[in-house]
């Protein structure tokens, strides 16, 4: 008898060892995001998300299994369970959180168009330097309908299903040809080559691209836009459903936040602070 209770000790001791190492999430990113999430040359992921997301797997102790995904279909793939949670850049909209529920905000950036030096675009004035569309009054009305105005009949290029194509949707569209790309270095390239005469994207990915030779003759041009379509900040999608992932996701966030960590890992990628 006191064998056959040894034993069941034993078993349940295993089963519990089993059940905490069996705990792991499979995060959801693009890789061709950079610097947010990228696939470098030896085909690994880098980027402040991947440091991020590594870090809070681990002091969440748990194991975790990056899958990549092209950006138009990352939350239909989300909500089929390819993966448990998606790290990738996505803004926090109430379009988007009618599918899936987001954690809280961890990073935020602002967005501009960025075009070529010579094509008579750059150094556009309209008014304001920056356009909080939460808060749009008569000057950031005024400041989007001259913005409109001087890129009357241009091609702007934008990746799609994103925040970028909803603005301009919502503000452009009867004054410019939209042209959609799956990925950002598709439409960087058709900027690059005269096809397009602006592109529309995150500041940080502009960035990147300013810095690559292919970005040298490229400049910002026009305000820096945050708030309305653009979203509350990045943070990352779950399943409604998954409101455990969810609550640890959350609370390892809101630790990283308050001790800097995120602060770090921003400024080591961007060159800046984008911490929420």
């Amino acid at each position: 008898m006191k064998k056959f209770i040894i034993y069941l000790l034993t078993l349940s001791i295993l089963s519990i060892a089993t059940i905490a190492n069996a705990i792991s999430i499979r995060i959801g990113t693009e890789g061709a995001y950079p610097p947010w999430n990228n696939l470098n040359t030896a085909g690994e992921l880098e980027g402040a998300e991947i440091d991020f997301g590594n870090e809070a797997c681990k002091r969440m102790g748990i194991e975790c299994e990056w899958v990549t995904q092209d950006w138009d279909g990352m939350i239909p793939a989300l909500l089929n369970g390819k993966y448990d949670i998606i790290i990738a850049g996505m803004s926090i909209t109430p379009e988007r959180m009618e599918k899936v529920n987001f954690t809280q905000g961890y990073m935020n950036d602002g967005a501009r168009f960025v075009v070529l030096k010579d094509g008579g675009l750059a150094n556009l004035k309209v008014g304001a330097e920056k356009v909080n569309l939460n808060n749009a009054g008569g000057k950031e009305k005024a400041a989007i309908g001259q913005l409109v105005a001087a890129m009357d009949g241009k091609t702007v290029c934008v990746q799609s299903s994103t925040i970028h194509q909803g603005f301009l949707d919502k503000y452009m569209a009867g004054a410019v040809e939209i042209k959609l790309y799956q990925a950002v270095d598709d439409h960087n390239m058709d900027l690059t080559n005269g096809r397009c005469d602006a592109v529309l994207a995150d500041i940080a990915s502009v960035e990147s691209f300013l810095a690559e030779d292919g970005g040298s003759n490229a400049t910002f041009t026009g305000p820096t836009f945050s708030g309305g379509v653009f979203g509350n900040g990045v943070g990352g999608a779950v399943r409604k459903e998954d409101t455990d992932i969810l609550e640890m996701w959350n609370k390892v966030i809101a630790e990283m936040l308050a001790d800097g960590s995120i602060t770090n890992i921003t400024t080591k990628h961007f060159g800046r602070d984008m911490s929420m």
